[in-house]
């Protein structure tokens, strides 16, 4: 099927913003408009990923940093036209579709997810409703609450820490669990964990029939542990630390 002239224009004028290099600009068009075009829509995507991944971005020469943004920009087609989600679509492109090169850390997409969680959890929309909720409800023979803005995270790289100073050449004999939630105030924080708290948590996401014990005594089954009171004991600190923070909003009886 034959495409439209105006079409075949839109086509060369969009391949050649995109990969100047390897595409010539339209004919009839001024180089000097094609170049603000050209500038004016790279620059706006890099700032936006600048932003997004400052960590990441401090670990790049510029010219390494750019190009990785142009490759980007030339072979992924994003999926959404807001430019608010575009880190996430830089973060889809560096898990699904990029190989990396020398250029790049061992650890870039952990990095970039750890640090787009941060932006996702800011800019979410999802509320906190304390409906049906009592803050001071019995953690244990009640169902815990988490609050809706917030993630387990498990990494192989301890992305907390790696900066301009500390960039790992290999992982940690250990693996990394962070919990991330957006506080009362719509601050977003991190909570270094253990794998026994990554578990509470998404195991409380998933399930919200449990009382607090039973999803103790679960992970107490699971881990084999001799004594499951200690692990309850023990969960228990864990849950009254979670509430204090805001990642457990508080309980509920409804499905007991």
């Amino acid at each position: 099927m034959a495409i439209a002239a105006f079409q075949q224009l839109q086509y060369e004028f969009t391949r050649h913003i995109r990969d100047p290099q390897h595409s010539d600009k339209p004919e009839g068009i001024e180089a000097r408009r094609m170049k603000i075009y050209r500038e004016l829509l790279f620059n706006n995507i890099k700032s936006f990923i600048d932003n997004a991944f400052p960590v990441l971005h401090s670990l790049y020469q510029s010219s390494d940093w750019e190009a990785l943004i142009r490759k980007f920009f030339i072979q992924y087609r994003c999926q959404t036209p807001y430019f608010v989600e575009i880190s996430q679509e830089f973060l889809a492109f560096l898990q699904n579709d990029y190989q990396a090169t020398t250029n790049d850390p061992d650890f870039i997409t952990e990095l970039a997810h750890y640090e787009w969680v941060e932006l996702d959890l800011m800019i979410s929309k999802q509320e906190i409703n304390l409906e049906g909720i009592n803050p001071k409800g019995d953690l244990l023979a009640e169902i815990p609450q988490l609050s809706p803005v917030c993630h387990a995270l498990a990494y192989q790289w301890d992305v907390q820490h790696i900066s301009t100073n500390y960039q790992p050449s290999t992982p940690p004999a250990q693996a990394t669990y962070l919990i991330v939630y957006r506080n009362h105030n719509e601050q977003v924080k991190f909570i270094e964990a253990n794998p026994v708290t990554a578990r509470l948590i998404n195991l409380l996401r998933t399930d919200q029939s449990q009382s607090g014990e039973a999803v103790l005594r679960q992970i107490a089954t699971e881990m084999q542990h001799p004594d499951p009171n200690l692990i309850i004991q023990g969960g228990h600190q864990i849950l009254l630390k979670l509430l204090a923070s805001g990642v457990i909003l508080g309980t509920s009886t409804q499905s007991i």
